[in-house]
This record gives structure tokens, sequence and C-alpha cells, in this order.
């Protein structure tokens, strides 16, 4: 007999924690629901069928394109369309935001804003990938098309967020800014059940995830707290591990279980780093500091900065709060150097 509390059941519990939403979030959330079911079949075909690889076309930001980046984004698409509470997307994987303009959508008060399948390029390695999400209610008139406007707010104005993690199990993480709640799904049911309840990250934890291939690209803060992690240290619990898988998704929800910090820096050759801040760095910084982490861009709340750009980069840093500070500490100190 099942006693777990379904995805729908939680949200239909919570739906005051929705304030503006008349069973919005419950028709909104289905839909990202049942792309992520779809998503995670094909996902787990990949080896028997032709849907791994590159589909020899690179998107606006300039990167090669895996065929399953393109599969998702459609199937995302569609099935936000499917349910008309929203009026339009903005993706990774498109060049401008799109408007829904079919009857049931056009006037629809949300919009998405989406990562279709954060980390592609490990599915042909078994690695696990993610989905990444975030919805803000629309600033342009609902009688009219979607404006970019909309799109470019920041990112204390999500009204939802979340991501979806493809490994071992299939997990749905989200918040309405009342908490972080996760979700396993059950594919034996074919449903997500409550199995995470207001997650929150440990206060400091042994885990730094970094590319450190790139160390010598590396402001100087972030070699200096690179040493600092690596050096002995019985009273920090020091030295960290390192812990770098290449999925933003599956970095950050390692470390919000077990408490750690994710860096992603500028480097020489990208100045304003390499994660959008629209499609990544917002959805995860809400979920961030709803359990109880810290996410900047090095020196400034990711939540505050406004957006300039679709497509716009930012560095990254999020985790556990003590390891954040010092973090801080040290990129302050080194600031000019």
């Amino acid at each position: 007999m099942r006693t777990q509390k379904s995805l729908g059941e939680f949200i239909i519990e919570k739906q005051a924690d929705f304030p503006h939403a008349k069973g919005e979030l419950s028709a909104l959330l289905g839909a990202i629901k049942l792309a992520s079911k779809i998503v995670n079949r094909e996902i787990n075909k990949a080896g028997l069928v032709d849907i791994t690889g590159s589909n020899g076309v690179k998107n606006i930001q300039g990167e090669q394109q895996q065929k399953l980046d393109i599969y998702a984004n459609d199937i995302f698409k569609n099935a936000l369309i499917a349910r008309g509470e929203v009026c339009g997307i903005a993706s990774e994987e498109e060049d401008n935001f799109v408007f829904f303009d079919n009857k049931n959508s056009r006037n629809a008060s949300y919009v998405v804003l989406m990562d279709p399948l954060d980390g592609s390029s490990n599915i042909d390695v078994n690695v696990s990938v993610g989905t990444i999400f975030s919805i803000y209610r629309r600033v342009s008139p609902n009688d009219g098309p979607v404006e970019l406007d909309d799109f470019i707010q920041v990112g204390r104005k999500q009204v939802a967020a979340g991501y979806v993690i493809y490994g071992s199990s299939t997990m749905l993480v989200f918040t309405t800014g009342n908490g972080v709640h996760g979700f396993t799904y059950d594919p034996s049911i074919g449903m997500f059940c409550l199995s995470h309840e207001s997650l929150k990250i440990p206060k400091t934890g042994k885990i730094y995830s970094i590319n450190e291939g790139n160390y010598i690209k590396f402001p100087l803060g972030v070699k200096k707290y690179l040493k600092y992690c690596q050096e002995e240290d019985k009273t920090t619990n020091r030295p960290y591990t390192s812990r770098y898988i290449g999925s933003l998704v599956a970095d950050f929800h390692r470390n919000l279980l077990k408490g750690g910090i994710y860096i992603y820096p500028q480097t020489a050759q990208a100045p304003s780093g390499k994660l959008r801040l629209l499609y990544e760095c917002n959805p995860i910084a809400f979920l961030a500091e709803q359990a109880g982490a810290l996410a900047t861009d090095g020196y400034n709340p990711i939540l505050d900065l406004k957006p300039t750009e679709l497509h716009q980069r930012v560095p990254f840093f999020t985790g556990s709060p003590e390891m954040m500070e010092t973090a801080h500490q040290f990129m302050e100190k080194y600031k000019d150097e």
C-alpha cells in the first residue's frame, strides 16, 4: 500500500505558499513533472538508440548542441504550451525568448526560463545530468505578447525554481520561497514521491567543487582559497576533498545534501564567467538561499544582480555558509591583484 506523499498532493497541500496562483502552480509544475518523466525515459535509452552525441549545430553561446539538448528543449516547451499556464519561455537552447501565441497561453501570467539538459555532454558516459527551471510572473500586459523585460527580472522576483536530476535515481527539487523540497521518481507507480522535505545545507562541509584544470586562469583570490582548502588543519577539518562532476545540478545536489562549496569563477578567457545568470545561476541561487546556503558572484548575491541580456553569464559561487564566507574573504583580500 502506497504511503508516500506525491508531488501533486504536496502542491495542493501547500497551495497557500504560492499566493498569486489559483491552481496555476499545480498545473505548471505538472507540466514540468510530465516533461521530466519523458526526458528521463529517453536518457535511460542512451547507448541503445541514436540519441547521444552532437547534432553538429552550435547554440547562440557558441557551444556544441547535443542531440538530447534539442530533444529535452522541445519536450519541455511542448509540455508548457499544452497546459496554458505559461505565455512564453526562454531557454539556453533558443536564440531568443519564445511567445506562446495560441488561444490557451497568450494571456497566461507566467514565464519559464530553463536549461533543458544541464551537463548533456556527460550523457555518453553515464554521468548524472539535470534540468533547471525558473518561474516568474510576467510584468508586461496580459493582453499582448511577452517582452524581454518579462525574462530579465532580478532573481529575487522568482516565484518558483527548481531542478530535476537524472542520476542513480531521478529527483525533482523545487522551492516556492517556503523551503526546499525533494521528490524521488518511483517508476513502478509513475509518480514523484516526497523523499526530502525542508532540505537544509550543512553550515560547513569537506567538499570543494571546481574545474581545477583551469587553475592557472583563475583570479588570485580563487587560487588562494583553493590552497587554503588543500592545507592540513585539524581545527577546521582540512584538507577538503575535491569533487567535480561537470554537471551543475549534480555538483550542487551533492553539496546541498553533504555540505560543500561550488565555484565557477571568471577566467582570463571568460572574464564574465561561463554559467548563465537566468537559466542556471538565478534558480540555483533561489534554492540555495532557501536551503540556508549562499550564492554570489564572488562578491554580490546572485539574486540581487540586474540582468541586462537574455544569455548573460556571471561568475558563480554557492554552498555552505561558513565555506562561502571564507571564500569571500579571500576574494575581497585579493580583489585588485
